[in-house]
């Protein structure tokens, strides 16, 4: 029985943030861009509170966090730092609502899911949450709590919207392999079981009453890991694998499997910024015509997906079904034409496998 999946064939949508501060003409320009698979996005550049982690623990329950030097920490009680996100939560949910009037159809929400915050978030004595089993537990409670909670104010203000929950998870290969270092600097936390990560995330994925899409712009995306937990769909930046004719068997075959068990893939294929000016070398100078080709025709930019799909012998046809384009990270960092630009890029990428799936 063929995968059914929960966005139209040859959709686009973002990665989660873009730049500058005016969140009702982020908004704008996303649901222009992106009509098929719209997001909620984020602008990191207003400060703490609009960040990946300050902005995902404003959703924890129960678990207050302020920021101090050294990054955000449980607290005993509410203070300035997150009563600033909660506002800055509450001033993009009023802009979707005001923009998003009469939309009808999948739209996107982001936050960072809970091993990227249990590895960020510090206990009240400066030790990650992640060295401490029973205060990861409590924080994927209390995260599960609030998604819930969000969502069902996102279903009352764009009634006609379908929900997919995006969980970013970008240090979670970092915790998987026992990267994420003490307080000190010297030594690493202990990782936790390959089994207990996945019953986190199987528990979310379960509950939160959305399909999940898991985000993870690392190279060594644990693909197997998030299909398991029934996530829907999972965002990669495909660039890091190198040009198509380049990829690795291994590679393939780990992506492979899982798309064959019905994984749908968020494909990052436009760079979120261009290629640097410097060097001038020969490799330089070639990186930037091929992305001055791939800017000026969209089919161009899923050359890798379609060069996947050909390697593992799928069929073409549910190629623009089962895969949505993305930018291949977020585009914070990019200036607002040049947002703009990519987020029209991918959206015409996207269409382009449905006109062609075999180009």
């Amino acid at each position: 029985m063929e995968a059914t999946y929960p966005w139209p064939a040859g959709a686009a949508t973002g990665v989660g943030s873009l730049p500058g501060t005016d969140v009702v003409e982020a908004v704008r320009t996303v649901l222009g861009e992106l009509p098929d698979l719209p997001h909620l996005p984020e602008l990191p550049a207003r400060g703490p509170g609009s960040d990946l982690i300050g902005r995902g623990a404003s959703f924890l329950v129960e678990l207050p966090v302020d920021l101090q030097p050294s990054g955000w920490r449980l607290v005993d009680r509410p203070g300035r730092d997150l009563r600033r996100a909660l506002d800055l939560l509450e001033r993009d949910l009023d802009a979707l609502t005001e923009q998003a009037e009469g939309y009808t159809g999948p739209l996107k929400v982001q936050v960072a899911g809970v091993w990227t915050l249990a590895a960020s978030i510090e206990l009240h004595n400066g030790a990650k949450a992640l060295s401490d089993p029973g205060a990861v537990r409590d924080l994927a409670a209390s995260l599960l709590d609030g998604l819930v909670a969000h969502l069902a104010d996102v279903r009352r203000r764009v009634p006609g919207a379908s929900l997919l929950m995006q969980l970013d998870e970008p240090s979670l290969p970092a915790v998987l392999a026992g990267r994420i270092k003490t307080p000190s600097g010297y030594g690493t936390v202990r990782r936790p079981e390959e089994s207990v990560v996945e019953q986190v995330l199987a528990t979310l994925v379960e509950k939160v009453g959305a399909p999940v899409v898991f985000h993870c712009c690392a190279s060594d995306v644990p693909w197997a890991l998030f299909r398991r937990t029934g996530a829907a769909a999972v965002s990669a930046d495909l660039t890091l694998l190198g040009p198509p004719d380049r990829w690795s068997t291994r590679a393939i075959d780990t992506i492979g499997e899982e798309l064959d068990a019905g994984l749908g893939l968020f494909a990052g294929v436009v760079p979120a910024v261009p290629p640097a000016a410097a060097p001038n070398t020969a490799d330089a100078r070639a990186a930037r015509r091929a992305q001055a080709q791939e800017m000026s025709d969209p089919a161009a930019s899923v050359t890798p997906v379609r060069t996947l799909w050909q390697r593992l012998g799928f069929d073409p046809a549910g190629l623009a079904s089962q895969v949505v384009t993305t930018p291949t990270c977020g585009l914070a960092g990019a200036t607002g034409d040049r947002a703009r630009a990519v987020l029209a890029q991918v959206r015409a990428a996207g269409r382009s496998l449905v006109k062609d799936p075999e180009a």
